[in-house]
């Protein structure tokens, strides 16, 4: 599993993170829950078949069987290259979360047949890691300390070893062109649909997505590099699991912790780039004096701040940033800040479950648009909508929304789009729109079927 920052300097990127070869796995697929402990890290705990309150107790057995590390300023870590407080994560939990485990965070009946392979929770507990400083260019091979009551599972290098040598890789290439799941004339039947409920008080925004598919052969991550190259997402990530790939090149940060601090920052409001710098530019100001877009924003910011008061002290929750302007190779995006201090009886795992999934990818009120999105959407969404992420050794914590993002199984490509539906949206820009925010993305991937076609 790679975090990967994509060396963009968007929402404090710097560090990029790749773990291996966890010492356990906690996965959670049709209301059950398992967990591969070979290393007895575990021993004794029982699990409630509740996703997050599975891990948080899991992740507080974790943390005891280490030493947590000190400053720099101490004695003990004087000879350490860098102040050991500006690395994240270290070693801790680190994995996936599906958008459709919302059945059991907030009740959402789905009686659909499973469709992908992929776990809706897919959590490995990593005794080390691999952190790269994309500042400075260094690399540190992390693997904390263990206390005597703690784990005691091999901590060698071979994982780190077998990343040195380049394994044999089959070239990626499309063998179909990309088909959705509905055409226009659906999409706009779905939207009236949509418009009624809106008319009837049931919501005030409602996210509404569509699914593309494309046979594929090859190796994943050589079309993960495509895509970063194009993308420099700072939430992007690779995840290579038993009969499942995801490659993320999210721009949207989730929830992230770090000494109690919470911050999200959700993006509601999109406008395609130009390649003339004064039509980009207007594009930009377009998107940041539009009433509609900002009322969106504002609408999921409010929602945000509820769900970030459920876990974090009073009076604590604050919007530092409104409506900011964020642009990124395919798109210009309208960003919020919103901000918090976490309740000293609270685990970043309660935070998560309480804000899941994030707001700016359901709608408001939250419940009542996650229900209609499953009454409307003919696919489930899997890993789209969902967070990739990792909770530390110290509570500190960073989770992507996977927006832009793909999963790979069976031979086949499942990429997600979607946008905000309000009052005053209007069937064809949408459907629109939901192309411009994979337009580096299907494109991108759809060069593969020429470059094959011409021997390239």
């Amino acid at each position: 599993m790679l975090l990967d920052t994509c060396n963009n300097r968007l929402s404090d990127g710097r560090y990029d993170i790749i773990v291996h070869s966890p010492a356990a796995k906690y996965q959670f697929k049709n209301a059950c829950a398992s967990l591969e402990d070979p290393q007895h890290l575990f021993s004794g705990a029982s699990l409630v078949h509740r996703p997050f309150e599975d891990l948080a107790i899991l992740h507080r057995l974790f943390q005891k069987g280490f030493e947590l590390p000190r400053s720099n300023s101490s004695e003990h870590n004087s000879s350490l290259p860098i102040d050991i407080d500006s690395l994240p994560f270290l070693a801790g939990a680190m994995g996936l979360f599906g958008y459709d485990i919302n059945i059991f965070t907030d009740g959402i009946k789905d009686n659909n047949a499973q469709q992908y392979h992929l776990d809706d929770i897919a959590v490995g507990f990593y005794t080390h890691s691999l952190i790269i400083d994309t500042y400075t260019n260094q690399v540190f091979y992390v693997c904390p300390e263990k206390s005597m009551s703690g784990p005691h599972g091999s901590t060698n290098c071979q994982w780190l070893q077998a990343l040195l040598e380049p394994a044999p890789s089959e070239n990626f290439a499309l063998i179909g062109e990309w088909t959705s799941n509905m055409n226009e004339a659906q999409y706009t039947e779905s939207m009236n649909k949509i418009d009624e409920y809106l008319h009837s008080g049931d919501c005030y925004q409602i996210n509404f997505a569509q699914r593309f598919s494309a046979p594929y052969h090859g190796d994943e991550w050589l079309a993960y590099k495509k895509l970063t190259e194009v993308n420099k997402a700072p939430f992007s990530a690779f995840i290579r699991l038993p009969k499942s790939c995801v490659l993320s090149v999210s721009p949207e940060r989730f929830l992230s912790v770090k000494n109690g601090e919470v911050v999200t920052k959700p993006i509601k409001g999109t406008r395609k780039r130009a390649s003339d710098k004064q039509e980009d530019e207007m594009l930009a100001n377009e998107l940041l004096s539009s009433e509609k877009d900002k009322a969106e924003n504002l609408m999921i910011v409010d929602l945000l701040r509820n769900d970030l008061s459920k876990h974090c002290e009073v009076n604590s929750v604050s919007v530092p940033k409104l409506f900011a302007l964020e642009s990124y190779p395919a798109v210009h995006h309208m960003v919020s800040t919103v901000v918090g201090k976490l309740k000293a009886n609270a685990s970043p795992f309660d935070l998560l479950a309480g804000a899941f999934p994030g707001g700016s990818i359901t709608g408001a009120p939250k419940v009542r648009a996650m229900q209609i999105i499953q009454e409307l959407e003919p696919d489930k969404r899997s890993i789209y909508c969902g967070s990739i992420g990792y909770l530390g050794i110290r509570d500190d914590m960073d989770t992507s929304i996977c927006i832009r993002t793909i999963l790979a199984e069976d031979g086949v490509l499942h990429c997600w789009a979607g946008g905000g539906i309000v009052l005053d949206s209007t069937a064809h820009d949408e459907y629109q729109e939901s192309f411009h925010k994979v337009a580096k993305i299907l494109p991108t991937l759809s060069e593969t079927i020429k470059e094959m076609n011409e021997g390239v």
